[in-house]
Order: C-alpha cells, then structure tokens, then sequence
C-alpha cells in the first residue's frame, strides 16, 4: 500500500542521497532542492510529501501552488491551479505501478479543494517515457517551454478531464 506523508528534516539524508542517483537527476538536471533548507519550511503554497510502500520510503511529491510560488518559476499563472513534480528514490523501484499511484494520489490531492481547476507538469522535452506517462493519466500537451535551462513540455490535467475518466456513472 502507498501512503503520502509530510516530508520532514529527518527526511534530508535520505533526499539528498536520491538526489544522487542517475535516474533522478536525469529528470531533473538544474535543480539543486536546498533539502536542508526547505525542510525547514512550510509556506502556504507548497506541500512536500514522502511516499511510502508499506511504510518504506520510495519517492517523494512537490505540490505548488504555481500563481503563489515564490521564485514565480512558472511565470504568470492564473490562480487555482497547481503544479506537480515526482520522482521515485530507487531505479529499482522503477516500473512497478509506485509512479501511476502515487500521481494518483497527489492529483486526488490537488483535486480535493474544489478551487483547484487543473495540474501542471513539466517534465523534460527528451524525457518521452514521461509524456507517455503523463499522457495515460489525461494530462494534455500545452506548449515547448524553456524553463532556466531545461528544455520542458508543459502538460495540463483538467478538472473535468479527471473527473470524466475516473468517475463516470458516478
């Protein structure tokens, strides 16, 4: 079973040493994610969430609010949407389904405050095992984007495209 919980400084070690991994940084080559730093902090428009297999660590979720994220790395966003980052700690722990889940999951989560109109994601323009990825759960190619040096695909998931494909007859 997968479970998300509230990262916390006891957390960082662990972080810092997935941040290490080839795979994870592959995803994400620019970012250094200040762990010691951030754990630090709650502000309001962020959530950083551990996921746990059987209570295991294996990955970790970012939620932002991107209109209110402070380095405004989205630019100008309309308010009540959200951005998304994942990534799984352990290559092992690679194509097992823990992905699918816990996407489900944080975009259950997103989608909980009926404010919420749709999810962010901006996965690297060479990653295309992503979009296949993001393109199964109903998110929506927007645009080619330069993100400070990354080269990225902006998707979006829609409220009524979530809701449409995961609760019909109900």
């Amino acid at each position: 079973m997968i479970t998300l919980r509230l990262a916390t400084p006891q957390d960082q070690g662990l972080l810092e040493y997935w941040d290490t991994k080839p795979h994870v940084t592959a995803c994400d080559p620019d970012s250094d994610w200040e762990w010691e730093k951030e754990l630090q902090r709650s502000p309001t428009w962020r959530e950083q969430l551990m996921a746990e297999f059987n209570t295991k660590p294996i990955g970790i979720i970012q939620i932002i609010d991107p209109a209110e994220e402070e380095t405004k790395y989205w630019g100008q966003v309309e308010p009540n949407k959200r951005a998304i980052d994942i990534w799984i700690g352990e290559a092992y722990n690679l194509n097992k389904g823990y992905g699918t889940i816990m996407m489900k999951l944080a975009i259950e989560r997103c989608f909980a405050n009926p404010d919420v109109t749709s999810i962010l994601i901006d996965p690297l323009k060479s990653n295309t095992q992503a979009h296949r990825f993001y393109e199964r759960l109903g998110f929506e190619f927007l645009e080619e984007r330069q993100f400070e040096d990354s080269l990225c695909f902006v998707y979006e998931l829609k409220r009524a495209a979530w809701h449409g494909r995961h609760y019909k007859g109900g």
